[in-house]
């Protein structure tokens, strides 16, 4: 069985026991978190949203918090003397799938 789920602006396919990296979620390592917004359950028997099925529900585990690789910005205008240069590294939150309901 497997869902595909919205969670910081983006669609994820996933499926019980699969590890996947997210935008950052207010909440504490080791603890559960459930996704409500389910938009498709595909298995056995197929449901699809409109634009969300009801009752279904996805719940994880928080592995951890971290931040990702370094994102370099580089601004640049020729003949102007004007650069700057500008780092950025993306929170993110790791998860375990654990039950897909629906």
């Amino acid at each position: 069985m497997f869902a595909i789920i919205e969670t910081g602006g983006k669609q994820l396919k996933v499926e019980e026991g699969q590890t996947i990296y997210v935008e950052k979620l207010n909440a504490e390592a080791g603890d559960s978190f459930t996704f409500d917004r389910v938009l498709f359950v595909g298995g056995d028997s197929v449901k699809v949203g409109v634009p969300t099925v009801e009752g279904a529900t996805v719940s994880a585990k928080v592995e951890k918090h971290g931040r990702g690789r370094k994102i370099n910005v580089v601004k640049f205008k020729r003949r102007k003397n004007y650069s700057r240069k500008q780092g950025h590294r993306q929170p993110y939150t790791k998860l375990t799938i654990g039950k897909i309901e629906a």
